[in-house]
């Protein structure tokens, strides 16, 4: 990374004049809240995975019961959990979408707007200012950075 680049990018972390501690602690807190949400959505989506995966799973049973001979129990089966909502008319799909359109998307915007309003745009100063005290006078980083 060259200086010029190096500069750009320590520029756009710089507080803006007038912007107290408590405002960068705050909006760092509401930052670290909504990767705690990007967490939680990440879960949101494994648990959509697996359970299409033990809906196709319970498919394959269906299947081998039949080949078994075990009619009977594979209609069972098929009937009362193949294809089952997960919660009352809900499959997984519609729970990740509820979730990224009631919670995620209006957290996450509302987070971008205060960071525009309060900090004229400059994202993760929190973490920029931890940086920079947190690393040694001198010290380096294996880009050779300053």
């Amino acid at each position: 990374m060259g200086d010029e680049e190096t500069k750009e990018q320590d520029t756009a972390h710089l507080r803006p004049a007038g912007v107290s501690d408590k405002t960068v602690e705050a909006l760092g807190a509401l930052s670290k809240a909504l990767e705690t949400t990007a967490r939680a959505r990440g879960a949101l989506y494994e648990f959509h995975q697996l359970t299409g995966t033990a809906d196709f799973e319970v498919g394959d049973a269906v299947r081998l019961l039949r080949e078994a001979g075990h009619s009977e129990e594979a209609d069972t089966v098929e009937r009362e959990i193949l294809g089952r909502n997960v919660i009352p008319g809900h499959w997984t799909f519609q729970i990740v979408e509820a979730y990224e359109d009631t919670y995620h998307r209006p957290f996450t915007d509302l987070e971008q707007r205060l960071v525009q309003d309060l900090a004229q745009g400059r994202n993760h100063l929190y973490e920029a200012e931890l940086k920079r005290t947190r690393r040694p006078a001198g010290g380096t980083t294996e880009e050779g950075e300053r």
